[in-house]
Order: C-alpha cells, then sequence, then structure tokens
C-alpha cells in the first residue's frame, strides 16, 4: 500500500491548514482585543432566531460567542424574570434596554398625552434596566417632522429627559441618547453639544456606527464623542447584504473603514458594549456575526 503524499495532496492539506488557521486566529485575536479592551459583545434580541423561548436565545447568543443581549422595554413582571433566569442560567448579560414607544410616541410630540405615554414608557425602560442589572436605556430623544421643528425637539426633549434625571439617579441607569434617522443631532459637534448641556452622568451617548454613513464618517464620530459614549450599536457587515466598501478616494463613500473605526476605539479607551443589531438569522447565521465582530474588534475588515 502506498501511504506517500504527493506534492498536490500536501499543497491542498497545507492551504487548508493555513486557512482554518487563520480563521481561528482572527476569532481568537478578536476575543482576545475586546477581553483587553474592556469591549464586550452584545447582540440585540432580534438578531436571534425566531420561535425560541427567551432562555432559548440566550443559549444561542452564549454558543456563538455574544457576552450579552439587548432587549426591547418589558412591559410585564414575568418577562423580566424570563431575561433574568435566562441570563443567570446562561451567564449572557443583559446589555442595556432599547426604549420601545420613543418613535410611535416621541418626547417632542406636540401632544402632551402623547409625550406622557413616551414618559412612561421610558420610566419602565430604566426599571427594567435596573431590575436586570444593564446600566442603560437607548433612547431617541425625539423626532423632526413637518410640524414639529428641529429647535422644538431640542428644548422639548431636553424637557422631559431633565424631569426624569432624578429617577436614572435613583436607579443608576444611563438614558443613552442614539444618533438614527430622525432627521435630529446630525454631527457629532452636536450631539456633544446636546449630552453635555444636561452637565449630567446620567445622560450620554449611544453611538450607531452604521447610522452616519451618509453624512460622516463613524471614527470622526467617535473620536469626537469620546467618553460620552456608553453604549455602541454595530451594523453594515452583516452576513447576506452587499453593503459599499470604504473607498478613501470617494469622497461621497458609503462604505465603512473598520480598522479607522476599531483604532478610534482605543483612541478614546472605549470599553463596554458593542451591540449587533442586525436582521433575524439561525443559528449559523448569528455565529458568523459574532464571528465578523471578532474580525473587526481585531482591526481587520469584516470579510
Amino acid at each position: 500500500m502506498n501511504t506517500g503524499v504527493n506534492r498536490r495532496e500536501f499543497l491542498l492539506r497545507s492551504s487548508s491548514i493555513a486557512i482554518g488557521g487563520a480563521a481561528l486566529g482572527s476569532k481568537a485575536m478578536g476575543r482576545a482585543a475586546a477581553a483587553a479592551s474592556g469591549i464586550k459583545k452584545g447582540a440585540c434580541i432580534g438578531v436571534l432566531p425566531e420561535g425560541m423561548t427567551v432562555l432559548e436565545k440566550f443559549e444561542v447568543a452564549k454558543r456563538a460567542g455574544f457576552d450579552g443581549i439587548e432587549p426591547i422595554t418589558l412591559n410585564s413582571a414575568d418577562e423580566v424574570r424570563q431575561y433574568a433566569e435566562a441570563a443567570e442560567k446562561t451567564g449572557v448579560e443583559i446589555t442595556s434596554i432599547m426604549n420601545s414607544d420613543h418613535w410611535k410616541y416621541p418626547l417632542s410630540d406636540k401632544n402632551p398625552e402623547v409625550v406622557q405615554k413616551c414618559v412612561e414608557g421610558l420610566k419602565t425602560s430604566l426599571h427594567n434596566a435596573h431590575d436586570l442589572g444593564a446600566g442603560a436605556v437607548l433612547l431617541v430623544p425625539g423626532v423632526v417632522t413637518a410640524d414639529v421643528r428641529y429647535a422644538e425637539v431640542s428644548s422639548r426633549s431636553q424637557d422631559q429627559i431633565r424631569k426624569l434625571l432624578p429617577l436614572a439617579k435613583e436607579l443608576k441607569v444611563i438614558i443613552a441618547i442614539e444618533n438614527v434617522g430622525n432627521r435630529f443631532l446630525l454631527s457629532p459637534l452636536e450631539m456633544a453639544r446636546y449630552v453635555d448641556e444636561f452637565n449630567s452622568p446620567w445622560v450620554r451617548s449611544y453611538f450607531d456606527i452604521g447610522n452616519v454613513v451618509s453624512n460622516g464618517y463613524p471614527q470622526d464620530w467617535i473620536r469626537t464623542l469620546g467618553k460620552r459614549v456608553c453604549r455602541m450599536h454595530i451594523k453594515r457587515f452583516e452576513p447576506g447584504a452587499d453593503y459599499p466598501k470604504f473607498d478613501p478616494k470617494d469622497r461621497r463613500t458609503q462604505g465603512i473603514d473598520w480598522p479607522d473605526v476599531r483604532k478610534a476605539l482605543s483612541e478614546v479607551g472605549y470599553s463596554s458594549w458593542i451591540t449587533a443589531e442586525v436582521k433575524s438569522g439561525d443559528e449559523n447565521y448569528v455565529k458568523e456575526v459574532s464571528a465578523r465582530m471578532d474580525r473587526i474588534l481585531s482591526g481587520q475588515d469584516p470579510v
């Protein structure tokens, strides 16, 4: 029997080993880099497979390598209990609470009854975060519309948030202002000023890396906002989506320079949660999302 390996077989096997080792190395590097910086990987609850119990979703997140999950506002004691038990059983933490009423009932609305509904929803979210040890609530502060001017969104939202600061302080939960498609806080300078005007440790920024590419660069926002940022969302890297690549020669590029984003995170000393906010998928998809985040955290492009 011939047990020798010819040159072609040897090269093929060597290539497979090298590719596999590179993939594992990238994953390990990403986790090591995240651990060294204090960054933790999270996933929005909507990323995880549909049709599962809360505990089953937490188990998928754990197998995929995520440290935490971000739920939306939990409106019943039973929901809070389910998340608390799932976190306890799996060791997967709650990253923050995504407030769920701020689009339908914005703080900036002209109708006081609409505003009050948002306030009540935000109070529920703050209590959720406290009860689950999350430490922060994502808030869209208002929405500029044809009937609600930019200046009105600013003043109305700040007035309502200031009223909630005593509760945020009592619960030790940060109200984290997200940059999003609400036609408000359109630059990092505006976001920085808006947060600073509260002069409170209980109002900070929830920075979404993918939400600024149409009119800015995420690395610029990160460097400008600096320590104001307490949580981050990440998107535009997930499997099955064809996003433009970063082109430094194109002044209108909407691609993301992931290595420079990672560099900016290091420069400002960011050491909190980065949470994937992408579409839902099966367990293999969730694992690939996690692996791509590992590559980003190791200073590479996701693919």
